[in-house]
């Protein structure tokens, strides 16, 4: 299943006008882990995975970047099964007038809004924390995008990429 989940993220992401190849910005530091389009950081040691998603509701806030769901998706898998489950939760952050201002460029961009992370607890315990990973400049490039948007867009981009060290770090 998960080579076709991949296959059908590369397909909806090269119709948006950019490769997957295009995606991945180097690695700021070794928890850092790049695949095409997808952008994954580990939970440091003694941070708990409560305190990460703390920390990122906090510093998305200080960000002005709403929070505008939070699905705990293995609370409902556990309530369905009745098996304790891993830890998956999807954040879902926003900042409303850049999303609008990108679906009024075109519809087709609904899809990247709003903004996910995604916190992941693996087979071993580590906890992840994992999202998207968008070139801005090749995506503002192939999709025309005026400079006030792709400036709007990258700071997003960054706002995100503060989040998710925040959480990583556990910095509250």
């Amino acid at each position: 299943m998960r080579p076709t989940f991949f296959a059908v993220l590369g397909l909806v992401v090269s119709s948006a006008g950019f490769a997957p190849t295009s995606f991945a910005a180097p690695a700021k530091d070794e928890s850092a882990l790049q695949q095409a389009g997808v952008y994954k950081v580990a939970i440091q040691p003694g941070v708990s995975l409560d305190d990460a998603a703390e920390s990122m509701r906090l510093r998305a806030n200080a960000l002005n970047l709403k929070l505008v769901a939070e699905l705990p998706l293995s609370k409902q898998v556990e309530a369905n099964t009745g098996k304790p489950q891993r830890v998956t939760t999807i954040f879902e952050f926003c900042d409303a007038v850049t999303a609008k201002d990108l679906i009024d460029q075109s519809l087709n961009f609904a899809i990247y809004v709003p903004c996910r992370i995604a916190l992941v607890e693996d087979a071993k315990g580590q906890g992840w924390l994992i999202m998207i990973d968008i070139n801005v400049e090749e995506f503002a490039k192939a999709n025309k995008l005026s400079p006030d948007l792709k400036a709007r867009i990258q700071k997003v981009r960054d706002g995100l990429d503060e989040i998710i060290r925040a959480g990583s770090k556990g910095d509250l």
